[in-house]
């Protein structure tokens, strides 16, 4: 992976300041929430006629409400107007709100104190769309996997802090309550004062006329989200991992007093180590995935995910419960490393999830609707946590579960809804295949990956060597490519469903079957038109010898009905694999070159169609190629 790592981003100022911003405003909007709820759990006493228990409930409810009644809107205000410019506006207006906040602290008001977890709430609805509809503005095509990477580590760690400095605060004495309104107040300063050094931003829809009406324009921006299949999944798969979390977040406390028989500072070591592990998973997705989109480690994720929740589960059998223990002596246990080995491990594949599922929304939405689309996504999240909560009510009520079933039962579903996604749209399914292919079996090398479009149709042609160039392909283009091949291939039992998902597009020759060479041609008229990268390989078959063999002229016809741009690429290195035709069949020599061979893949300029021609892609092709089969 070449060029600066992720991190040399927070010395820039087109994302350090704003980085601040987002990491103090999660931080205080945290440290409040936390305090106020804990005040009200441990010291109900210095507010007049709160019940505990609605309270806790009633401060939960109240943050959330304003993500369903809100986002729609400030999904619009983001694409019209200047998002540095809200981001501002946004910081502002949170002064307001802390300096309220600590009134309310001062004179403990649980009135004044709920209203503004309200408009908290209200401030992380509008600064959410502006977050992610931002990043794709200033930052370049392999720097958004890493940018999106810091900002959710930058999140959990923000979230971490504000819920440790709250319990600390609301213990330190009798001044607590001070204390805590103070560095409220002074955390919403400093991240005014950094948001002053965002730079402005061209807005992406200046014309929009805003429309009030939230239920219309939610319904308008998920129709808009499900013009594109695996967009509008995308933000079901983020929802989803809300309700995963939020399943996981909510019941640390039960879990730790009643499966670990922890006290509250073991509660806090799961959060923490929660948190951590998903801030080190989404850090890890850049260096994964070569510092581009890649969402075949979504379902390396869900897969994690499952996994080690189910481990948890049985990792949290027969522990020697204690009563209340203390840090070191939850430590002190060796049964209790394996819990949270496996709580870093679910934790870090939910970070490996969320990040490319958030890169494509941002990268696949238009520009001039990614906002409006990503408060669509800030609405289903909230309405997952909310149904979340409705879940757990009912297990841990009438079906009568205990804490730890309720994890398994929620690692369960997980593998259940990421298998129901990835069968609805196989490029996640394929791209994981290939993401294995490229990182385990083989080391592969990318030059001149940016001649690939990043918008609009284009014809690839590339030399074929192995069964798994189309894999190959896939693995190096952050874009997903149609694939023309071969009728007998493509009937293939099994791998039919997969590739009839995928929509490869089968082929034979005029000879077998004229019926179907004439759909084929249609269909990759189509997909041109429609704006996506079609592959073909000119030479019609497997190399037998390593040599490539001449181009057929078929792809003339392609150019002639749409002149889309020709993206001439050539594979290396992988003439002599397991699959390749080197020594006899292909795929009956096991690790014939080992492991992690290397092998590599070249694309060239663009041509026009007006100067594309077999032989002259054929003589491109090879000089890419060079003597490296």
């Amino acid at each position: 992976m070449s060029g600066p790592s992720q991190f040399s981003l927070l010395r820039q100022r087109r994302f350090g300041p704003f980085f601040a911003t987002q990491f103090l405003g999660a931080a205080n909007d945290n440290l409040f929430k936390y305090a106020f709820t804990l005040l009200v759990t441990y010291h109900a006493d210095r507010f007049a006629e709160v019940n505990t228990e609605v309270a806790v409930n009633l401060i939960a409810a109240v943050f959330i409400l304003p993500f369903l009644l809100f986002s729609a809107t400030s999904g619009q205000l983001a694409d019209k107007y200047d998002k540095a410019l809200l981001m501002k506006c946004v910081k502002a207006v949170e002064v307001g709100i802390m300096v309220t906040g600590a009134v309310g602290l001062y004179l403990h008001d649980f009135r004044i104190l709920l209203g503004c977890i309200f408009l908290l709430g209200t401030h992380s609805a509008v600064f959410g769309p502006v977050k992610y509809a931002w990043l794709p503005d200033i930052l370049d095509r392999d720097e958004i996997v890493g940018g999106n990477g810091l900002v959710e580590m930058g999140t959990f760690v923000a979230i971490l802090l504000g819920t440790i400095v709250a319990g600390l605060m609301v213990e330190s004495g009798p001044d607590g309550d001070e204390h805590t309104a103070l560095l409220c107040v002074a955390l919403a300063i400093a991240g005014l004062a950094a948001s002053l050094a965002i730079p402005r931003s061209k807005p992406a829809d200046p014309g929009l006329r805003i429309d009030w009406n939230p239920f219309r324009v939610t319904w308008s921006n998920i129709r808009e989200a499900m013009r594109d299949r695996s967009v509008f999944l995308s933000l079901l798969g983020i929802s989803w991992l809300w309700f995963f979390g939020a399943i996981f977040l909510t019941h640390f406390p039960q879990f730790a007093r009643e499966g670990l028989g922890g006290s509250p500072a073991v509660a806090t070591l799961l959060l923490a180590v929660f948190s951590i592990g998903i801030g080190v998973g989404s850090l890890l997705c850049e260096r994964m995935s070569r510092r581009q989109l890649e969402i075949g480690l979504v379902p390396f994720g869900a897969l994690g995910m499952t996994l080690f929740t189910v481990d948890l589960w049985f990792a949290s059998r027969g522990l020697p419960i204690g009563d209340d223990q203390s840090v070191p002596q939850f430590l002190a246990h060796l049964a209790h490393w394996r819990v949270l080995a496996d709580l870093a491990l679910l934790s870090m594949c939910a970070g490996l999830y969320s990040v490319p599922l958030y890169t494509l929304i941002q990268t696949r939405s238009e520009p001039s609707h990614r906002a409006r689309i990503i408060s669509a996504n800030n609405i289903l999240n909230a309405l997952l946590m909310i149904l979340a909560a409705g879940f757990a009510v009912v297990t841990l009520g009438p079906l009568g579960l205990d804490i730890p079933q309720l994890l398994l039962l929620t690692g369960l579903l997980n593998a259940v809804v990421a298998a129901h996604i990835f069968g609805l749209v196989p490029e996640f399914l394929l791209r994981f295949l290939s993401w294995l292919l490229v990182s385990v079996a083989y080391r592969l090398r990318k030059q001149g990956t940016d001649h690939l479009p990043a918008h609009g149709g284009a014809l690839i042609v590339a030399n074929h060597v192995s069964f798994v160039d189309a894999l190959v392909l896939m693995a190096a283009s952050p874009r997903p490519i149609r694939f023309v091949m071969d009728a007998g291939i493509f009937r293939i039992p099994v791998m039919s469903w997969l590739f009839r998902k995928a929509k490869a597009i089968p082929i034979a020759s005029a000879r077998d079957d004229p019926e179907m060479l004439e759909r084929a041609f249609e269909r990759v008229s189509a997909e041109l038109r429609e704006g996506h990268l079609v592959c073909i390989f000119p030479e019609g078959r497997l190399t037998t010898d390593g040599e490539m063999s001449p181009f057929r002229p078929g792809m003339m016809r392609i150019l002639e009905r749409d002149p889309v741009p020709v993206i001439p690429v050539a594979l290396q290195g992988l003439w002599g694999s397991f699959f390749s035709r080197r020594s006899g069949a292909p795929m009956t020599r096991p690790f014939r070159r080992g492991f992690f061979s290397r092998i590599g893949l070249t694309a060239g300029a663009p041509l026009a169609a007006t100067e594309a021609s077999p032989e002259e892609l054929q003589r491109r092709v090879q000089l890419l190629r060079s003597d490296w089969r």
